[in-house]
């Protein structure tokens, strides 16, 4: 763990959750498991906050818990898991891309509290769609449910641990911590829910969304109360799918720009044929015949089983080799390279930096000494057997992997400067950041209750010329400030998914 990235993981966890989360969240990450108590003593923080801490991070997945053989419980930090929530705006996105707003939602509900019942992310979500839609327009819990059993089918949300029944049924003392366990067919099992209803909208006055005043509503005791349908079931994101999904993207990207548009349709046709059935870790996709790929390509992409057959072999000669023959049953099995997709990507990017940061003559000799491995600096092969300076054959090789992981080192050091410049700017308009925040406010009000456009006009004055030019600049270094980050990510993602894959082929 290097100091950049323990440096991110405390300005991470100190933006989402706070000072004391953070605290405690850093201890972990610097010391490694340890119990409650020692945690309480080693931060100087009471017991009772270390456990409502320990509750959030937890709750987050950013801990895990482990009980030994004395019955001691520690708790560990997952600095990998804490770094994932760089990547919360862009899981988010592609959710609204692949889903709708619908999707959007449920995913940002997800990752907002952690892990929530399908039930309860279903009657939130509907509620936040109903505010946005017209007067007398409602979102139907039917709907919201739908496009839940189809992330939950895609793998984009999945169930989690559950303490075994028999854990319960126990005549023992209970254990010093439940063990959590899932079965590996039933992650994605949705529960048969029957939700009826549409999502209602907050009220102030005195009549709630179905218009029925309060002092005629029955009311409805805590004994009354119908039990949770799903209660115990519990949803998370899964993030590991999402990465799936993005080295998926890179690979469509890279083919495209490399050849055209109709191979990296046929390979984005492969990966999505092996989304469900090839493990996101998976060196290679399961193989697929020439027949099903032709029958899985998109509606109305009009080109001939001949014309396919010659696109596959092109990109099985191709020198990238992201597309390998496995065999000729079925007109030609075929997969995708994963690892060796992820090398070039990787390689391309490493490449890329080069150019930039030393210029064109560099990029060229880097390129060189990557296509020929290993290269001497001058012709001359030494005719003695000696080392000697002068006559010594000197050969010289890029390691990718270590060059790869100096640039994840630098990429974490840039985040963390671009966060804490967000953070500055911020603070530094703080101010003028609440003053707008109160006239907005003031704005909305006056709107909801049909104040005429003088009134408006009156309120917006309160902020000056000059105070509405500060604003516009600090929202347009902001907005820049926060594309960088996503950019820098977007090469975190690729240089830890090539480091991983080769990790795990060695």
């Amino acid at each position: 763990m290097t100091q950049a990235e323990i440096k991110l993981c405390s300005l991470l966890l100190q933006e989402h959750f706070g000072e004391i989360v953070e605290k405690i969240g850093v201890h972990l990450i610097r010391t490694g498991s340890q119990p409650l108590r020692v945690i309480a003593h080693d931060t100087g923080t009471s017991l009772d906050q270390v456990k409502k801490a320990l509750c959030v991070l937890i709750q987050h997945n950013l801990v895990i818990y482990q009980v030994h053989k004395r019955g001691v419980v520690e708790y560990e930090a997952q600095c990998s898991r804490v770094l994932r929530m760089l990547r919360y705006p862009r899981y988010i996105y592609t959710t609204k891309t692949l889903y709708s707003d619908t999707g959007e939602l449920i995913v940002e509900e997800l990752l907002l509290n952690g892990k929530m019942t399908m039930s309860a992310v279903v009657k939130k979500v509907a509620d936040r769609l109903t505010e946005t839609m017209e007067d007398g327009k409602t979102m139907d819990y039917a709907e919201v449910s739908n496009t839940f059993v189809r992330l939950a089918d895609t793998h984009f949300v999945q169930r989690c641990p559950l303490v075994p029944a028999t854990e319960n049924s126990d005549p023992g003392p209970p254990p010093p911590a439940p063990t959590l366990v899932i079965n590996e067919k039933d992650m994605y099992l949705v529960p048969k829910l029957n939700l009826i209803g549409k999502g209602k909208r907050r009220r102030s006055s005195d009549e709630d969304a179905a218009g029925e005043p309060k002092a005629k509503r029955p009311k409805h005791t805590t004994d009354n109360k119908e039990p949770i349908p799903d209660d115990g079931i519990y949803w998370q994101v899964n993030l590991d799918r999402f990465h799936q999904h993005f080295r998926d993207q890179a690979i469509v990207s890279a083919v495209a720009n490399r050849m055209d548009q109709t191979s990296s349709e046929i390979v984005r046709t492969m990966l999505r044929m092996s989304e469900i059935t090839t493990p996101s870790s998976a060196p290679f996709t399961q193989p697929l015949s020439s027949n099903e790929i032709f029958r899985s390509l998109p509606v109305g992409y009009n080109i001939s089983k001949q014309v396919l057959d010659q696109y596959l072999t092109l990109l099985a000669d191709d020198p990238l080799e992201f597309v390998g023959k496995s065999g000729d049953s079925g007109g030609g099995m075929y997969v995708i390279n994963l690892h060796k997709a992820l090398t070039s990507l990787a390689t391309a990017t490493l490449e890329s930096v080069v150019q930039e940061r030393f210029g064109s003559r560099c990029a060229r000799i880097f390129r060189l000494v990557l296509q020929k491995k290993h290269l001497e600096q001058k012709q001359e092969i030494p005719k003695t057997p000696d080392h000697a300076p002068s006559r010594t054959f000197y050969l010289y090789t890029v390691n990718v992997l270590s060059a790869a992981r100096m640039l994840l080192h630098r990429c974490y050091k840039s985040i963390a400067n671009l966060i804490e410049r967000r953070q500055f700017e911020t603070k530094e308009n703080k101010r003028l950041l609440e003053k707008s925040q109160r006239v907005e406010a003031i704005i909305a009000s006056m709107q909801a209750t049909g104040a005429e456009e003088a009134q408006l006009q009156e309120i917006e004055e309160m902020i000056t010329a000059p105070e509405r030019q500060q604003l516009e600049t600090l929202k347009r270094n902001v907005n820049k400030l926060d594309a960088s980050e996503i950019q820098v990510d977007e090469t975190i993602f690729l240089l830890e998914s090539y480091i991983e894959s080769t990790m795990k082929k060695q």
